[in-house]
């Protein structure tokens, strides 16, 4: 039963090892499994994801957010491993220093190398 199945989100990346900079360097996750074609890290409580190898794909929205306590701290931490976050000044989300609030919640963009956005976001879990 997919209920109790787990999810793994799986990105696509043109190139594995400046994906695994960024994955692993910047965001700090653990490897957990590599192939030729793909890269799983270990990413909280149960979580994952995989990177594979694969042409140009078309991006622009969330692939990925992780839950947070602390989003300034978290910011920080990101921003002093060389991570860029997005800044949106216009629409439905206004950031300041990187974050938006977003409903009861706040939250804050990245880019992988590879243009995939990822996302923080401090708040109320849903379930």
């Amino acid at each position: 039963m997919l209920n109790d199945a787990l999810a793994v989100t799986t990105i696509p990346v043109e190139d594995l090892e400046r994906a695994r900079r960024f994955y692993e360097g910047v965001l700090g996750l653990g490897v957990i499994d590599e192939t030729p074609a793909s890269i799983r890290y270990r990413a909280g409580s149960g979580s994952q994801i995989s990177t594979y190898r694969r042409p140009p794909v078309a991006r622009g929205h969330t692939v990925a957010h992780f839950e947070v306590s602390d989003i300034e701290a978290e910011v920080a931490l990101l921003r002093s491993r060389g991570a860029v976050f997005e800044e949106y000044t216009q629409g439905p989300l206004i950031t300041v220093n990187g974050i938006a609030p977003i409903g009861p919640a706040r939250g804050a963009w990245l880019k992988d190398p590879d243009g995939n956005v990822i996302g923080l976001r401090e708040g109320p879990v849903p379930g």
